[in-house]
């Protein structure tokens, strides 16, 4: 069993930058693909950003060069640092992990998931 805590968001203007932090409890990160999901209101759960235990990285291509997702294996957190922001970045941010991901972009490839956090871009 895996516990995932979000942390981080809130409402930033559009340009601006926020950092969203994800505490895994119950197995260590280094064992598990972790990944970030968000959720506007109205829509899909959709991809954003992923690192396999070893570090590897997948980025949705809406969020190339502006997102960077990395991790703390002695903290057990994994962080999205989010620059460059706009308002269709506007929705709740889900942490997800899993043993193996068959599918980066298939929220159903993920078993354990946090609450969430909002991050709002104003314009």
């Amino acid at each position: 069993q895996v516990q995932l805590d979000e942390s981080g968001g809130g409402t930033v203007q559009a340009g601006g930058s926020l950092r969203l932090s994800c505490v895994a409890s119950g197995r260590s990160i280094s064992s598990v693909t972790m990944g970030w999901f968000r959720q506007a209101p109205g829509k899909e759960r959709d991809f954003v950003a992923g690192i396999t235990g070893l570090g590897s990285l997948y980025y949705a291509t809406s969020v190339k060069g502006r997102f960077t997702l990395s991790k703390d294996d002695a903290e057990n957190t994994v962080y999205l640092q989010m620059n460059s922001l706009k308002p269709e970045d506007t929705a709740i941010y889900y942490c997800a992990a899993a043993s193996y991901v068959p599918d980066w972009y298939n929220p159903n490839s993920y078993t354990y998931w946090g609450q969430g956090t909002q991050v709002t871009v104003s314009s």
